[in-house]
């Protein structure tokens, strides 16, 4: 299991200053689930753009526009028809990203550039040169956009002039996975995971720290093994604030204080989705669980997916959707567990986070970076 999510993911070596990978491509994946589909999964527009690859980039919605990125150094925006409004050149070779809150896009590059566009016309704004590479798309708030630099870094830049108004630094990780891991924000706070198991509260106006609560210890004999790191982005829900880690927990903590409400023993490599009343993940070897979002009771499970390498999950109305590496998108009851719909997008598999679309809808982009929207629809 551990191999299966290496291979999927890497690993970054502050150490070594080098990528680690797993030769070995892990367990079979499960054959595609049998069932009556009671939905259907349809096409309502596709867009080309060159691959994404391996990068951890991922389509963002905002104002009704879909904003999407290539590998090498594409950023457009398409309609809600499907149309495209604009298309630009941006770096070389981008690395995370897509963030928009409706007025600008912003995307970063692996050679530590954060570059802030119109989103009406596509110009530049800004651009900026921020000390290492970007893996998650920033997060935009209060005239800030904020980037998690490596994976022991924060730092915030003014929306409007690109210059930094704090930075926040703590000790480097010996090693840390090469995964997605994104910033939340409620009110006047920020909160953010780090490798070891660490959830922080910040300030969002200064980056001063708030509390640390500890998700995970880490654990082993070697540091794979004590590997603990958050994944996927914290999510606020009510007075709690809820994360998963690698080889580590599902938990949730007080939004407060950091004092933990409740927590599971689950390995999860993508991160959890949550609605008003249930906490949803794929563990490492893509079993999807439905947890009390109060008390972390178990409602349901379900292992038919195993080891497809599913995405983190997203809630489109009251299902929930999961897309896999063989390029298929699955649709399953959320209060259930038990599948919906299913339909093949695209042949070179799916690794970016979906998006949730208006009236049940989804945006997907492959790895070869064709973007699709699909609706829901009941058969």
């Amino acid at each position: 299991m551990k191999l299966r999510v290496l291979a999927a993911l890497a690993l970054s070596s502050s150490l070594s200053g080098c990528f680690l990978w797993s030769s070995d491509p892990g367990p079979k994946p499960s054959p595609l689930p049998v069932f009556k589909q009671t939905g259907e999964l349809r096409e309502q527009w596709t867009a080309s753009l060159p691959e994404i690859g391996d990068s951890l980039l991922s389509p963002t919605l905002s104002g009704g526009s879909v904003y999407a990125a290539a590998r090498k150094g594409q950023l457009a925006r398409f309609d809600a028809a499907g149309r495209e409004v604009w298309r630009v050149k941006t770096a070389p070779r981008l690395s995370g990203g897509v963030a928009s809150d409706g007025n600008v896009v912003v995307v970063t590059s692996s050679d530590g550039e954060l570059l802030v566009y119109e989103a009406d016309k596509g110009s530049l704004r800004w651009k900026t040169t921020v000390g290492g590479e970007v893996l998650a798309s920033p997060l935009i708030a209060e005239d800030m956009v904020v980037v998690r630099i490596g994976d022991n870094q924060l730092a915030a830049y003014g929306v409007s002039d690109g210059k930094r108004r704090w930075v926040y630094q703590r000790a480097q990780a010996s090693l840390a996975l090469r995964a997605p891991v994104g910033l939340a924000r409620s009110g006047d706070v920020l909160f953010a995971g780090f490798p070891g198991g660490k959830l922080l509260a910040l300030s969002l106006a200064s980056g001063v720290q708030r509390w640390e609560a500890t998700i995970a210890q880490p654990k082993g004999s070697n540091e794979i093994e004590r590997m603990a790191d958050v994944v996927g982005d914290p999510l606020v829900r009510g007075d709690q604030v809820c994360v998963a880690a690698f080889q580590g927990r599902v938990a949730c903590v007080d939004r407060s204080n950091g004092s933990l409400r409740w927590a599971r023993d689950f390995s999860s490599a993508s991160g959890i989705a949550a609605d008003a009343g249930s906490l949803y993940f794929a563990d490492a070897g893509d079993t999807l669980y439905a947890l009390d979002l109060a008390s972390g009771a178990s409602q349901w499970k379900q292992d038919k997916l195993a080891y497809r390498r599913l995405t983190r999950p997203v809630l489109v109305g009251d299902k929930l959707a999961v897309a896999d590496v063989q390029g298929y998108v699955h649709v399953i009851e959320a209060r259930s567990g038990e599948f919906v719909a299913s339909r093949r997008v695209d042949s070179s598999g799916v690794r970016a986070l979906m998006q949730t679309l208006p009236n049940d809808g989804m945006a997907v982009q492959a790895i070869d970076g064709d973007l699709y929207a699909l609706s829901l629809r009941k058969q």
